[in-house]
């Protein structure tokens, strides 16, 4: 909108004002009476009308967007809600799963001490016909010390197999990406505030009037009506982002921000058990394979 090009003269006004936002306005109307006929050009009747008019026209359009926010922070929250609990669906089913305790009887300790010491002595017998197995497992580790000297350099991930960055931080599972963009200002941020443009290659965020925190080519793309974001605690704009391709892992958000290493990602259990079984195995192989 046009009026948006006068923010940054506001803010600056607004900074300086004591009072806050009655600051502002009475030092406005001040400047109408001064420097305009606002005041003796029309009745008073007329004059509170139209500045009546401005406050509904305004009040509207902010009631609007606080309700899509509302409605964008309500889906966040929706979908940050399914995550935990398939989370811990996936951490109950793998302590169901996890190997238990077994008493056995004096002979069956005997049998298992012989059984153990049978599989010794074969392992012993075949240590000279691995050698060749040997020499082939360390060029496997050569080539691998090679493509480590590739990832030097390369940011080890978070905790959520992305990076906290100096201005942002990201997260990710196979499905999507998370980003927290914090704003320092001295004020609470709106909706009308920010910069969010969401494409399915490109991203820009940022605060309006000032150079933005991203803006570029996303490493991989995203279904833009799947994705959604929100305002946090008045001073965090917190994205998510769904990938299109869900078989890899993003080795940065922008093609211009720093690599993290994608060898070093942990992968949660909970996630590949969301995907379908030839789906999961590909995945698997990937991640081994790298």
């Amino acid at each position: 909108m046009s009026e948006e090009k006068f923010d940054g003269m506001f803010l600056g006004m607004a900074e300086q004002c004591e009072g806050g936002i009655m600051g502002l306005m009475d030092s406005f109307f001040g400047f109408l009476g001064r420097k305009s006929d606002f005041y003796t050009g029309a009745t008073q009747e007329k004059v509170e009308k139209m500045v009546l008019d401005a406050v509904r026209k305004h009040h509207k359009v902010a009631a609007q967007k606080l309700a899509e926010e509302k409605k964008s922070k309500e889906m966040a929250e929706k979908r940050r809600q399914e995550r935990i609990a398939k989370e811990k669906a996936a951490a109950a089913a793998s302590e169901r799963s996890a190997p238990k305790i077994v008493e056995v009887t004096d002979e069956e300790a005997e049998a298992i001490e012989k059984e153990n010491a049978k599989k010794k002595v074969d392992a012993a017998g075949a240590k000279d016909s691995g050698s060749d197995s040997t020499k082939s497992n360390d060029a496997k580790a050569d080539e691998e010390d090679e493509e480590d000297e590739k990832d030097k350099g390369k940011i080890k991930p978070n905790s959520g197999n992305g990076a906290d960055m100096e201005t942002y931080s990201w997260t990710q599972t196979l499905q999507d990406v998370e980003i927290r963009v914090p704003f320092t200002v001295p004020f609470p941020i709106k909706g009308k505030d920010v910069v969010v443009d969401i494409q399915q290659k490109k991203l820009k965020i940022g605060l309006k009037g000032s150079p933005p925190i991203l803006d570029g080519e996303m490493y991989g793309k995203v279904k833009v009506e799947e994705c959604t974001w929100c305002i946090e605690d008045r001073k965090i704009v917190l994205l998510n982002l769904e990938k299109v391709n869900k078989m890899e892992w993003w080795n940065r958000v922008t093609l211009d921000q720093p690599e993290i290493n994608t060898k070093k990602v942990n992968p949660e259990n909970s996630k590949l058990s969301d995907l379908d079984g030839e789906t999961r195995s590909m995945v698997e192989k990937r991640k081994n394979d790298v």
